[in-house]
């Protein structure tokens, strides 16, 4: 069973920010926008601009159309600020407003999170909380003096693990070591009525050693080794089964890191690396059932996501600035190591490319469905299918833009960068670019829609280079059948469109997302003229960073 599961048994755990900003019914409304307002706009095909309407009084200037066919506009208004958790209402007029806003494709339906979304909220706000009071002398600053000696098989060891899904309870198991690899030892607790075969468990250690190990370390770099013995535990326990109450199933978690257990003296932790996963558990006796083909497929996927936690900990935590980095950045990174792990599958493997890769393109989904009802810059909404999917999203378009080239040591170096030890969330991403973020998202908001728009030549910086979702999806509905049926087989971006002279727009700004709309212009002597305000008719908040991406399709 897939680490990402979607049925909808428990409600959101977010509530979205919706709040305008702070006296804007007392402003005084805009004023119309006229012909030689500021925000004049002349664009060439493919040519594209950001407006900020703090510094136009919310206008943008279309000029009249001379040419002898329809201009058609791809419009995303949009909040760029870096602040988490940011929005604000938001109005987008044309110079004749409409009495309804134009008819906009019908959205699909936001799947709720799986329970292993909502526990890596959970456990990585807990995790923040625990860094932020723990004292600095409890932090691991260099690898201890007395190194742990590495594990040998047939070792019996004590762990502490999660006895809850925030971790504020630590019991007590005991576990044997089955298999010695170069990078991991495998431990299983010796509670578990049921475990792999030893077969099964060699193969677990080889695919780390010399496939998701690797990868995940090339891109991210390597692990604290706080215990100094070379290894990253991986703990299979029926504990971590039993995190999942029965009423939930099938949804359930598969696996976790927990960075208590790099926090030196911390009681609850174990002062060591660990991946903590499930075990088979055919006849539920514990909670889910977990047959041993589905024990064997999701370990790797959840192993390859939870270890950029645990590297990403290590350089914010143990050896940077004592402060984990910023979740919504620490997800996008995670998933797009399932990417990294689904790469190196193909050709030779498609149900296990499917595997690691269907949850991310999922995700994508459900984000580009809707992307006005989501933040990319949160605190809150990791739990949610659709902000992971825009998380994702961001980080491969940081990677195609800032990589040299598409080869895999040049991404390395790329995400390596996003691994500093100082920075965090915007912070981090513009010092890894060199740009602002307000560039970097405004260009990602627009390559979402014509990266690969067909008849249609994207400018090169407004591209993804891996992927060409317009065929991509498609092609992973029918490979992935087996793997999850819910995917859907055609793009979903699709924005409504019209006359951009009756254009009347309204909802929400979320911090690094955007709506979508295409305006036409036919052939005539008038241009036209969009006003962008509050939902009130109010300037927009500079602290929002609002934009208007504006690029010309036809």
């Amino acid at each position: 069973m897939l680490k990402h599961r979607w049925v909808g048994l428990w409600p959101l755990l977010v509530t979205w920010a919706a709040a305008c900003s702070s006296g804007e019914g007392t402003q005084p409304p805009l004023a119309p926008c006229t012909a030689t307002s500021g925000g004049q706009i002349s664009l060439a095909i493919a040519a594209y601009v950001a407006i900020d309407p703090t510094q136009t009084v919310g206008c943008a200037v279309f000029p009249a159309n001379m040419t002898a066919a329809t201009i058609e506009y791809l419009l995303v208004p949009q909040a760029a600020s870096g602040v988490v958790d940011d929005s604000s209402s938001f109005l987008l007029r044309g110079a004749t407003v409409a009495a309804a806003a134009p008819p906009a494709a019908a959205p699909l339906v936001a799947e709720v999170p799986g329970l292993q979304q909502r526990f890596d909220l959970s456990l990585r706000q807990a995790e923040r909380q625990l860094a932020l009071r723990f004292p600095a002398q409890g932090r691991a600053l260099q690898a201890p003096s007395a190194a742990r000696a590495p594990p040998q098989v047939g070792d019996v060891r004590s762990f502490h693990v999660c006895g809850d899904t925030l971790c504020a309870t630590h019991p007590t198991v005991s576990a044997t070591a089955k298999v010695i690899g170069r990078r991991i030892a495998v431990f299983v607790d010796n509670a578990a009525a049921d475990t792999l075969a030893t077969a099964d468990l060699n193969g677990l250690a080889a695919l780390v050693d010399t496939l998701l190990y690797p990868a995940d370390t090339a891109a991210f770099g390597r692990e604290s080794d706080v215990d100094g013995n070379g290894l990253v535990l991986v703990l299979m326990s029926p504990k971590i089964n039993a995190l999942t109450p029965k009423t939930v199933c099938p949804v359930y978690i598969a696996g976790l890191f927990y960075g208590g257990d790099l926090l030196l003296g911390f009681p609850g932790g174990n002062n060591a690396e660990i991946f903590y996963s499930i075990v088979p558990d055919p006849t539920g006796a514990t909670s889910c059932a977990h047959g041993t083909d589905a024990v064997k497929h999701i370990v790797p996927v959840t192993f390859i996501h939870e270890f950029q936690h645990m590297i990403s900990w290590g350089h914010h935590v143990t050896h940077g600035n004592g402060i984990p980095e910023d979740l919504w950045l620490n997800e996008g990174l995670s998933h797009y190591a399932e990417e990294l792990g689904a790469r190196l599958f193909v050709p030779q493997d498609t149900i296990s490319f499917c595997y690691f890769i269907f949850g991310d393109v999922h995700n994508s989904a459900q984000y580009l469905a809707n992307p006005e009802s989501y933040f990319l810059v949160d605190s809150t909404g990791i739990g949610g299918l659709a902000n992971r999917g825009a998380y994702w999203l961001f980080v491969r378009f940081l990677v195609d833009q800032f990589s040299a080239d598409t080869f895999t040591a040049s991404n390395d170096a790329f995400t390596r960068r996003l691994q500093d030890p100082i920075h965090t969330g915007a912070a981090n991403v513009m010092q890894a670019t060199g740009a602002s973020f307000a560039s970097l998202v405004g260009r990602w908001a627009l390559a979402n829609y014509v990266s690969d728009l067909p008849g249609f030549n994207a400018p090169s910086t407004l591209q993804y280079v891996k992927w060409r979702f317009r065929s991509d999806y498609p092609t992973i509905h029918n490979a992935c059948a087996l793997v999850g049926s819910n995917f859907p087989s055609t793009y979903p971006l699709a924005p409504g469109s019209g006359d951009g002279s009756a254009l009347s727009l309204a909802g929400t700004l979320r911090s690094g997302s955007g709506s979508y709309y295409l305006g036409q212009q036919p052939v005539g002597p008038a241009g036209f003229t969009l006003l962008f305000s509050t939902g009130t008719g109010t300037a927009l908040r500079t602290s929002l960073v609002p934009r208007l991406n504006v690029i010309r399709i036809h």
